[in-house]
């Protein structure tokens, strides 16, 4: 598979993925604000990471996680259904951490300057 065509499926997947899961999954655990990050499908097209960033609370974050994970078979035949391809991948939901670990980072630096300031006084 090309790197081309493997980066439609990834957006199309995505863009169905995250369409599916504001519009159509009727979990009650879903109250936090959830967003599709990125899809990494495998070259064979046997496996799709969908990595989304949860906000909300930490329970609203566990909780919508693991209505995510219940919801897999649900995001795999809407996959079916709205993406034109013959094989459709197995679903993997990963969380993304980056922004957590970019604002972690950004207060190690915060700190780094802070202390700088305070030894040049």
């Amino acid at each position: 598979m090309t790197k081309y065509r493997s980066g439609r499926i990834n957006e199309e997947i995505k863009r169905d993925v995250s369409n599916t899961i504001q519009n159509k999954i009727k979990d009650p655990r879903l109250t936090a604000m959830i967003s599709v990050t990125d899809v990494d499908v495998s070259k064979d097209l046997s496996y799709a990471k969908i990595y989304v960033s949860i906000f909300g609370s930490e329970k609203e974050k566990e909780d919508s996680y693991s209505a995510l994970k219940s919801s897999v078979g649900f995001i795999r035949k809407e996959i079916a259904k709205n993406v034109k391809i013959r094989h459709i991948p197995e679903v993997i939901i990963e969380l993304d951490n980056t922004l957590d670990r970019a604002q972690h980072l950004d207060s190690l630096l915060e700190q780094i300057k802070e202390q700088k300031s305070n030894d040049n006084k």
